[in-house]
């Protein structure tokens, strides 16, 4: 059973827990040797082998006085964003090495409550900015597909990790698509939930309007029953929680999807994707059309205004939250300094990476005095507009697809002096996150060389049972969410 813990799905791991053919100690193990193993694809950033096999003893305990709970004993990982008591929280940034929360985030406090197992937290992109998790301060991920290519970012490390069978699940965060364009890359199934519905308590914040928390995990069944877990009110601790009760997203997993009207944006579907891409969403529509839905032409006539508008607002968010990081009360502090304002300015340019200084600055530009009317204001109206884009299409559909992405993952390297070339890729993400609907990707088949293509699916708010329903019957009918790298 040991040698094949790591090929099974996360609700077949759940399953076998329960029943008691194997245990959660010898799972987590199991889990640590592999992530070891894989050391060099960077996955993880920070593991305490003593502290997850004490987690797998408690769970332990309580599988054996007879505790059914549906994560008990199941072993997780968390994207470096999510600040923890057992594991240090760095964001990816030099910044707050070493930096240890006195309290956990509400997504990490609901799953050590379920019983899971933390098998550590895994790399992200610095502060989460990034499209292809190579400005983490602690070194980049490798896709495991192919090790010269990047994962996708800035939850990079998290999906990762779930591509090479480090975990079985994993939280990832999307802020414009940080989710669902790694999880394309690394060909598995991840989703943003509508936002506010997981709590942002204990989120490191980079643009706090956007940012989202979301389980990333091979199939749609898995990620259902992450998401129950995680979604929730949480009014006490964070002011954006929508007060909606938690649902069971599991129970909705295999509804008809005759008469299912799937609606495909034209600008989706422009010049720009690359025809390996479009091979692999046309291919994956034609199964959704053998299942009894419809296709439907609409239009999201703003999606590409979608860039600058969110290049003006998530740096200006950024600029904001990160004003916090000045060497005061915790973090990073230059060692060698003069006055206060000395300090300010030695720590910061010491401790934020390239493209943190790039954000903060273009957000402190946007909301400058004589800027912020021309700039900020009217993104801020535009965001507002595509948000409309999207209602009309729902009138017209019940769910939006497309590619997540114009093209595979890249090469390692290949965009790192070119920032708007990472910017560009996140044209197909980007308009949802600015609306808050919920999205997700989900494997379509492989693309040039060899590597993943994800189809994403966009829902209405609070939509987010329909579109794990819709993947999973795409999954039922595939085997790309079962396909995994060569040496893995």
């Amino acid at each position: 059973m040991t040698a094949e813990l790591h090929d099974l799905s996360l609700v077949a791991l759940a399953k076998q827990l329960r029943a008691k053919k194997v245990s959660a100690t010898e799972t987590a193990q199991h889990f640590l040797k592999r992530a070891q193993a894989h050391a060099r694809l960077g996955a993880f950033l920070a593991q305490d082998e003593a502290v997850t096999l004490a987690q797998a003893r408690a769970a332990d305990a309580r599988l054996a006085a007879g505790d059914t709970a549906p994560l008990l004993g199941v072993p997780l990982a968390h994207k470096d964003i999510f600040v923890t008591t057992d594991f240090p929280t760095t964001a990816g940034s030099k910044m707050l090495d070493g930096y240890r929360s006195p309290f956990d985030s509400t997504v990490v406090s609901i799953f050590k409550g379920c019983g899971a197992v933390s098998l550590g937290k895994l790399n992200c992109d610095e502060f989460a900015m990034g499209s292809g998790n190579e400005n983490s301060a602690f070194g980049g991920v490798k896709n495991p597909w192919d090790v010269s290519r990047v994962p996708g970012g800035s939850s990079g490390g998290s999906a990762a990790a779930v591509a090479a069978r480090l975990a079985p699940g994993v939280t990832g965060t999307d802020t414009g698509g940080s989710i669902r364009q790694p999880a394309s890359f690394c060909g598995i199934t991840g989703i943003k939930p509508t936002y506010g519905r997981a709590s942002r308590y204990g989120m490191v914040a980079f643009a706090s309007s956007l940012d989202q928390a979301g389980p990333m995990a091979r199939s749609a069944e898995d990620c259902a029953l992450l998401l129950s877990a995680m979604c929730g009110p949480d009014l006490d601790r964070d002011s954006t929680s929508l007060d909606v009760p938690a649902e069971d997203f599991s129970r909705s997993l295999d509804g008809d999807l005759k008469g299912l009207r799937i609606g495909l944006p034209k600008e989706f579907f422009a010049e720009g994707v690359a025809p390996d891409v479009r091979a692999a969403v046309d291919q994956a529509l034609k199964v959704y059309e053998g299942l009894g839905a419809t296709l439907v032409p609409i239009s999201l006539p703003r999606t590409e205004l979608s860039i600058p508008v969110y290049y003006i607002i998530a740096p200006a968010e950024a600029s904001s939250n990160l004003s916090r990081f000045d060497g005061v009360k915790f973090g990073h502090r230059a060692q060698s300094h003069g006055d206060l304002i000395d300090m300010y300015k030695k720590t910061r340019a010491e401790g934020f990476g390239d493209e943190v200084k790039r954000r903060i600055m273009i957000g402190a530009y946007v909301l400058s005095h004589g800027y912020y009317d021309a700039y900020y204001l009217q993104a801020q109206k535009i965001r507002r507009m595509i948000a409309d884009d999207f209602q009309q299409a729902f009138t017209q559909c019940d769910v939006i697809a497309g590619p997540v992405a114009p093209t595979v993952a890249w090469k390692l390297g290949e965009k790192s002096s070119d920032p708007l070339a990472n910017y560009l890729a996140d044209i197909f993400t980007l308009p949802a996150s600015l609306a808050g609907l919920p999205g997700m990707s989900v494997p379509a088949g492989l693309g040039a060389g060899g590597m993943p293509v994800g189809l994403q699916l966009i829902g209405n708010y609070l939509q987010e049972a329909r579109l794990l329903n819709v993947a999973h019957r795409l999954q039922q009918a595939t085997d790309w969410h079962t396909a995994k790298p060569a040496g893995i």
